[in-house]
């Protein structure tokens, strides 16, 4: 993985520095760490790649290959304005980083980069984190200047905030930065306090891309956390985690339909990431199913951000039944495209993955792409000798 190979096959010598940094699912907590909720995610073993050596001049070079990304570029040492141009707005994740960077004071050295990935694009799995965690671990290398897991989550994920216009929380920097082999990682937005919970033996992850691509620079993320900051606003609270179901309710004609639904699965989410953990502890996979179908069904009718390609992943993972080897399904990310995330037991994976792919195919005329994967450890980089 660290070898350089890519880099010596485009540009003819060796690279300096390698970082790997993996993709992630949320097993449960969706759109509610931008909120100070609790989350469940997993890093996961499809990974994005940046090879790269410092250039004499100081300049930049990157090559996109097989990423998601656009096509190459180069740009001098003090070009580092945001590109708004559709074919370079995925650099914005990069030049975020480098920008971070310098205004913290670290002379960021430039550098020429081959970047690679197995990990879809628009799929809903973290793709933009590991590619802003990447290049924040390449600056370090180079720079000689470490930081630590969390400062580098943050500075992340202001980049994402400020270059790529994505007001994200911080969950997918963290688990792509703290993942854990056979571990999810429970993380309190509130605090950034996080522990380990092992999986449970004898269960994977399914992951089924629908194909769908979402980009939630486009608005409808911003609007639900608009939403979300009128339910505050309104009952007069400064946080999500004060609220309860009766509150939210009693409140409902004062919130109107749509704002109370906003409202509605913000509270029952950080409610059912709880329930969760405790099920994950006990190995309680009936409580986890349930927890996880709950999930969907929010994120579905309260948030509005799933999509029919989403909903039908969903229910067809239920047809094929648990007692067949199903734990649970939902829809996971962002919304609006992207994956599904189904717990599966391991003997029953692949039977799953067959059966979604076709029931797919049936009913829209085209491919899933589904994958098997379990949690692992979360991104590094290397000095290549």
């Amino acid at each position: 993985m660290f070898e350089g190979r890519v880099y010596r096959e485009q540009f003819g010598s060796a690279p300096s520095v390698v970082a790997v940094s993996p993709g992630r699912v949320n097993l449960i907590g969706e759109h509610i760490d931008y909120l100070g909720g609790a989350v469940m995610p997993v890093a996961i073993d499809r990974h994005l790649t940046i090879e790269v050596a410092a250039t004499e001049d100081g300049g930049f070079e990157i090559l996109p290959l097989g990423a998601g990304f656009g096509t190459p570029v180069r740009f001098g040492r003090d070009d580092l304005a945001p590109r708004t141009d559709r074919s370079e707005k995925w650099l914005n994740y990069l030049l975020g980083v480098i920008a971070q960077y310098r205004a913290g004071g670290v002379e960021v050295p430039g550098f020429r980069a081959v970047i690679h990935s197995d990990l879809p694009a628009g799929a809903g799995l973290s793709a933009s984190a590991a590619f802003e965690t990447a290049v924040a671990l390449v600056v370090e290398q180079l720079a000689g200047v470490p930081r630590d897991v969390v400062s580098r989550a943050l500075l992340c994920q202001r980049a994402e905030h400020e270059y790529a216009g994505v007001p994200c929380g911080i969950m997918d920097q963290l688990a792509v930065g703290a993942g854990k082999a056979g571990h999810v990682l429970h993380l309190d937005c509130r605090d950034l306090s996080m522990c380990q919970c092992p999986i449970p033996d004898g269960l994977v992850v399914l992951v089924a891309d629908s194909g769908v691509k979402h980009a939630l620079g486009d608005g409808e993320y911003q609007k639900r956390r608009e939403d979300c900051e009128a339910v505050l606003s309104l009952l007069g609270c400064d946080s999500f985690r004060s609220l309860t179901l009766e509150t939210v309710r009693d409140f409902r004609d004062t919130l109107g339909d749509r704002l109370f639904r906003r409202a509605r699965h913000a509270v029952t989410e950080m409610a059912r990431v709880e329930r969760f953990a405790g099920a994950l502890e006990k190995e309680d996979l009936v409580r986890l199913g349930e927890a996880m179908q709950a999930s969907h069904e929010s994120l579905r009718d309260d948030y509005e951000v799933s999509c029919p390609e989403l909903d039908h992943l969903v229910a067809a993972a239920e047809r094929f039944g648990r007692e067949r080897g199903l734990v649970g399904s939902r829809m996971t990310g962002g919304g609006f495209g992207g994956s599904t995330v189904s717990l599966v037991r391991t003997e029953a994976a692949g039977d799953l993955k067959s059966f979604l792919e076709e029931d797919y195919a049936r009913r829209f005329g085209r491919e899933v792409h589904c994958f098997i994967t379990s949690a692992v450890d979360g991104a590094t980089a290397i000095a290549v000798e």
